[in-house]
């Protein structure tokens, strides 16, 4: 590698900036019938693309609880969410600004036990209840899809050792 070439690429290093850090609820319920999962896919503003509720983290709460907060404020579910990560997920978000960055986006699993009639961004987005298995059809993001086949694989596992309460389904 000549001087030039190696220079170069380590001025690139040093303006090379880390992910941005975002946090995220993976929302789940169990069909009241048939014990199945069902997870919550939401369509993003901007793009419509499929995902599942995020946001830049808050000043005096933990990451879990941002988690939660966000999908009270994008997609009206309350529920007890989970204080260990199940995982993380980078994607590029484009900015207000137009400026590109790439986000790091923590999971939490939020199980749902409410869903509010009226929440901050009702009508902004379109929601659906989902298998675990169209969740990774939808999704673009590979590192996403594969924290829903965790999932999947996880819950297929407690299931089958120990009985849990039902969330009807609506």
């Amino acid at each position: 590698m000549t001087l030039l070439a190696r220079l170069a690429s380590d001025v690139q290093l040093m303006f090379r900036r880390p992910p941005r850090q975002q946090y995220a609820a993976l929302c789940y319920r169990l069909k009241k019938k048939s014990n199945e999962v069902e997870v919550l896919l939401m369509t993003s503003r901007d793009t419509g693309r499929w995902v599942i509720p995020k946001g830049w983290p808050m000043d005096r709460r933990h990451s879990h609880e941002v988690a939660a907060q966000e999908a009270f404020e994008e997609a009206g579910v309350r529920g007890i969410v989970e204080k260990q990560t199940i995982g993380a997920y980078h994607y590029p978000k484009v900015l207000k600004n137009g400026l590109k960055v790439n986000c790091k986006v923590q999971v939490y699993a939020l199980e749902v036990s409410d869903i509010a009639k009226n929440f901050k961004e009702k009508g902004e987005r379109k929601l659906e209840w989902v298998s675990c298995d169209e969740a990774v059809k939808r999704v673009r993001e590979p590192e996403l899809r594969n924290l829903f086949l965790l999932f999947k694989r996880r819950m297929a596992e407690e299931l089958s050792t120990e009985p849990r309460k039902q969330i009807p389904a609506e």
